[in-house]
């Protein structure tokens, strides 16, 4: 698996799985551009091949002007997203509704409207979506989440569909539970050695966005750890 002489586009690239697929596409070759919403002073990538957007993805305009300046690039990994558990379905809040469709939908919808001019005019590229293991089905207390997670895994389908004559795969992950220190503070009583290291999900994202996996088209790979 090489990356030598692309660019490779990181979404949410201030947060844990952000930083290890900016890490593992710089151990690969790649030149990286991280897009977040704010990043972390004491979080920086030391290295000449990184750079830094800071943008709401959640904002169209935004998103145009900052891919028009990254471009060219070779590979979208929307990695941005959020999860929150919640209430019973009929008792979320628009609130909460919405807050989990614009961390998880709009910002890799914009991502996408904004990129994939650059990869079809280049007749070229890769797309790596973000999806989840648990929504796979509907769960309880997790009704916002499972559906927002749901409607990536359909577009990640719809959109390979529409861009694989273009030269374009596109692809997602469906990761289990992740190990974060988040996840570690929310589930003390878990182990964390089942749950998928941010690096070997990481891994497996970038061999999506190399030139070793332009025969995977419109899969949804399950990334499940030992769980």
């Amino acid at each position: 698996m090489d990356l030598s002489g692309k660019k490779v586009c990181v979404t949410g690239g201030n947060g844990v799985l952000g930083r290890a697929v900016a890490k593992e596409a710089l151990s690969l070759g790649a030149t990286v551009a991280l897009l977040d919403i704010a990043f972390d002073s004491d979080n920086v990538l030391d290295s000449s091949r990184v750079d830094q957007y800071v943008i709401d993805l959640s904002v169209l305009d935004a998103c145009t002007h900052v891919f028009d300046q990254i471009a060219p690039f070779d590979s979208l990994c929307n990695i941005a997203g959020g999860f929150a558990m919640g209430p019973t379905v009929y008792e979320v809040s628009q609130q909460d509704w919405d807050l989990m469709f614009t961390l998880n939908v709009s910002t890799a919808h914009n991502a996408i409207r904004a990129a994939i001019p650059h990869l079809v005019l280049q007749g070229r590229g890769s797309v790596v979506n973000v999806g989840a293991l648990g929504a796979l089905s509907g769960q309880p207390h997790m009704g916002a989440y499972t559906a927002s997670k749901s409607v990536i895994m359909r577009l990640t389908e719809a959109l390979s569909g529409e861009l694989k004559g273009n030269g374009i795969n596109v692809n997602a992950v469906l990761p289990g539970v992740i190990d974060t220190p988040r996840n570690r503070t929310d589930m003390p009583d878990v182990d964390p050695s089942l749950w998928v290291a941010p690096e070997d999900l990481a891994s497996v994202i970038c061999f999506l966005a190399s030139d070793a996996a332009k025969a995977v088209q419109g899969a949804l790979l399950p990334v499940a750890g030992l769980s």
